[in-house]
């Protein structure tokens, strides 16, 4: 606690912040307050873990920074950074944050102080919405501005938001606690930002692709030298040098924490073979020729030196997870197993920028296991267990009733036993949801896990947790199917997302095609409906299909969120479209996580 450095820097080339301390949206609603942490300047509570409030007021300060010359960094006005790198006539942005709204207050900050120079471009350094989703407010309406991303940006981008975009939104209202109260017994932060925005989400196609790595780009007069880093903290990542500033952008493969090899909102499993792979290589390609080390999270790191430290002890933390997990789980562990066994290196955990504040060690090493192994650890008792309602009213009723577990649940947790006492009355609770002695003493256990957590994202799903037990049950405002990201959709991507939705018990006897003509990107495809499955082709050998629509890919976007044809030319039985949307369910942006 007494090494200050990190306070140093994250303080350093302070130039100012907003008076206005409220962010809102055009109808008013507040989507961001830089005023909302303000309660972390206090001692901290026992109610927060000491380490992970420190990691909150860090994260928590808020402005404009100088990091070098002609560069500069709005932090604090959502979960990510904005850096901006001044160029011969203007400014190139990189990764314009999560919503429109809070992008826009910082370039307004950055124009207060910088004057009003213009955008010339946008780089995204990947393909997670908090590095893309402001863009429409960097980039004025209409306006013609290279938008550069690394190959495979936008396929990414969008799949991610769009297929799994309902539960990953429900999960992630419990990993960043946007709906829980900021204050000391409340959200504190996320460990990687405060948390996020709420504003709207938006995105401009990229217009240039990097495609390998040593790609330079000149920009603005700005020299650039791109490394692509696919399957690390992205599946379409990439860091970048400026050589004639002495500077270089990890994007988000380096930051001042312990990233996720899964994060706890849902996503594609990350690889941390690569990833460390990736650090070494930008080790030997940069950092001999950097004083500067930013991201797009966090405070940047200073010095050829220290630079070269951190990314050191960055890579050895992801490759030391990887090759212990693997290790282990060839001795026949489980990743659960491994989880508790584990041992980190004391040099990595002797400095802060490894510690767990929003990906966990434990975490982790599951998600390295699952990665390898799968699902399923070996076991054949778990291989057709029970789902967990039906398996809780067993257990419960095994343990002699709820009457019989509580009191034990009680002594659990006044033991210190709080890990045991969260599994049995998760037992309860599910085998009787309406069990209010039972719901309020697991809120209370969840309290005391989340209070004492390390990690921001576990604290946040404890606290959730409790909260929704209690009936505090908030739906998300976030949407991620922005209509800009749904225009970004290929045709092939729209209709795999209705693929995703047709209720397949419902559609089993169904039989039916539709030719789509589009007349805007000269291009015809086939649906065909069969055993519940939605197939796209191409080629359908002059067999007639039940109906054909002419139409453009906005009009298909409009019949799909209005349910009906609308304006579009139809041929043939019309019933066809509304026979197939009949069959489409809806996600639930709101189903039940901590009861059944």
């Amino acid at each position: 606690m007494e090494d200050r450095t990190d306070f140093t820097n994250a303080d350093k080339g302070f130039v100012g912040t907003a008076s206005q301390t409220e962010i809102k949206d055009t109808s008013g609603r507040v989507v961001w307050d830089l005023s909302a942490y303000g309660f972390l300047d206090a001692e901290c509570p026992d109610t927060a873990n000491p380490s992970l409030w420190r990691q909150s007021l860090l994260t928590a300060k808020h402005g404009l920074y100088q990091v070098a010359d002609g560069i500069y960094q709005v932090r604090g006005f959502d979960l990510s950074n904005i850096s901006l790198v001044e160029g011969d006539t203007g400014v190139i942005v990189v990764d314009p944050l999560l919503s429109v709204e809070c992008a826009a207050a910082a370039m307004a900050l950055y124009r207060e102080h910088r004057g009003d120079r213009p955008v010339k471009a946008v780089i995204y350094s990947h393909s997670h919405a908090d590095h893309f989703g402001g863009v429409r407010g960097v980039v004025p309406d209409g306006a013609d501005v290279p938008i550069i991303a690394p190959g495979g940006f936008l396929e990414h981008a969008v799949s991610e938001n769009v297929y799994a975009g309902t539960a990953m939104n429900r999960r992630a209202i419990f990993m960043y606690g946007a709906m829980l109260p900021r204050d000391a017994t409340g959200q504190i932060g996320a460990g990687l930002g405060p948390t996020t925005s709420t504003g709207t989400i938006s995105l401009i196609e990229p217009t240039s692709s990097i495609t390998e790595t040593g790609q330079e780009e000149v920009i603005d007069g700005v020299r650039i030298v791109f490394q692509l880093t696919p399957g690390t903290e992205a599946p379409a990542e990439m860091n970048f040098h400026f050589p004639d500033r002495r500077a270089l952008c990890m994007a988000e493969n380096a930051t001042h924490n312990l990233h996720n090899v899964l994060t706890l909102r849902g996503a594609l499993v990350r690889d941390p073979r690569v990833w460390a792979r990736y650090l070494t290589e930008a080790i030997e390609m940069f950092a001999a020729g950097s004083d500067l080390l930013f991201a797009s999270h966090h405070w940047p790191t200073w010095g050829t030196r220290e630079l070269t430290a951190f990314l050191s002890q960055q890579r050895d933390l992801y490759a030391y997870i990887h090759d212990q997990t693997l290790r282990m789980l060839n001795q026949g562990y489980t990743g659960t197993e491994i989880a508790e066994m584990i041992q980190m290196p004391p040099e990595l955990d002797r400095v802060w920028h490894t510690r767990g504040y929003y990906g966990s060690v434990s975490h982790n090493v599951k998600a390295v296991y699952q990665r390898y192994m799968g699902w399923f650890d070996g076991n054949p008792a778990h291989l057709w267990e029970l789902p967990p309602e039906e398996s809780a009213k067993k257990h419960v009723e095994f343990m002699g009733g709820a009457q019989s577990v509580l009191p034990k649940a009680e002594a659990a947790l006044a033991a210190g036993e709080t890990r045991w006492a969260a599994q049995v009355l998760n037992y309860v609770v599910f085998a009787d949801p309406g069990d209010t002695a039972a719901r309020e003493l697991l809120a209370r256990v969840y309290e005391e896990l989340g209070h004492g957590s390390e990690n921001a994202t576990w604290r946040n799903f404890y606290l959730q947790g409790a909260a929704e037990l209690r009936g505090d049950k908030p739906t998300s405002t976030l949407d991620t199917s922005s209509p800009d990201v749904l225009m970004a959709l290929s045709i092939e991507q729209i209709f795999d997302s209705l693929a995703i939705r047709v209720n397949g018990p419902r559609a089993w006897d169904t039989r039916l095609t539709i030719d789509c003509v589009f007349t805007d990107l000269k291009d015809e495809v086939r649906l065909s409906l069969a055993n519940g499955v939605l197939t796209q082709t191409r080629t359908h050998e002059g067999t007639p299909a039940d109906l054909t629509l002419t139409l453009t890919k906005p009009q298909l976007l409009r019949m799909v969120a209005a349910g009906e044809l609308g304006d579009v030319h139809a041929d043939g039985d019309r019933r066809a479209v509304t026979t197939l949307i009949g069959l489409l369910d809806d996600g639930d942006r709101d189903f039940d996580i901590v009861t059944p």
